[in-house]
């Protein structure tokens, strides 16, 4: 005998909150996510199917398996995964429950998703972030990113919030904690507005004031030489 779950017909995705690493391929030219548990090795793209982490073949989500992505109903509940060590530089991830589904007591485990809105924290000296920066860990092809502040940036790879929502597509904001939507919406159509080139002069200005200290030492060095 099989128990069925009845079938839910909602007349708009369903939405959730989840937390992920932000992070850039090693190319530059693209922009994603990776989770923080089961699904880590695998990034995704703003808008992506999910695929079983243990390569079996069949369509998560599956109910005699845990593949699928996965998200929770309320934002404080993924807030809350924040505030531990190893998940310090995640970001905050509001996202569209797409195609099939099944519900949860907390949450959901789905077949695809749209991410809607990244909310990025403070840079680890606790000034707005204004970009991410290569965090010195990764996936094959993929470098994982974290908040940082206009001094934080130096001579790392990176890329400002709005260049990252660029890259990501499909109309992610990006905004950071306590600083409104920092990163923007931005398209191919729309360009950049003021906060976006805000951020890209101070993104820049740190990294000239960087390099002009370093110059600046190598002299010196060259004098006592």
């Amino acid at each position: 005998m099989r128990l069925w779950l009845p079938a839910e017909r909602p007349t708009e995705p369903p939405a959730g909150y989840k937390i992920a690493h932000p992070m850039l391929s090693q190319d530059g030219t693209r922009a994603g996510f990776t989770g923080v548990s089961l699904g880590g090795a695998l990034p995704y793209g703003v808008l992506d199917d999910a695929s079983c982490v243990y390569g079996r073949r069949h369509r998560p989500p599956a109910r005699l398996c845990d593949c699928g992505f996965h998200c929770v109903h309320e934002r404080e509940v993924a807030e809350a995964l924040l505030c531990t060590a190893e998940h310090r530089s995640a970001v905050l991830l509001e996202v569209s429950v797409l195609g099939a589904y099944i519900r949860f007591e907390r949450g959901f485990r789905y077949a695809r998703q749209r991410v809607r809105t990244a909310t990025v924290g403070p840079c680890a000296c606790g000034a707005p972030a204004v970009a991410f920066a290569d965090s010195g860990w990764g996936r094959p092809g993929w470098r994982a990113l974290a908040a940082a502040c206009a001094g934080g940036v130096r001579a790392r790879a990176s890329v400002s919030l709005a260049g990252f929502a660029r890259l990501a597509g499909h109309g992610v904001r990006v905004i950071a904690a306590g600083a409104g939507a920092a990163g923007g919406r931005v398209t191919a159509e729309e360009g950049l507005g003021v906060p976006e080139l805000v951020a890209e002069a101070a993104l820049l200005q740190a990294r000239l004031d960087w390099f002009q200290s370093q110059l600046a030492r190598l002299g010196e060095r060259g004098e006592q030489g």
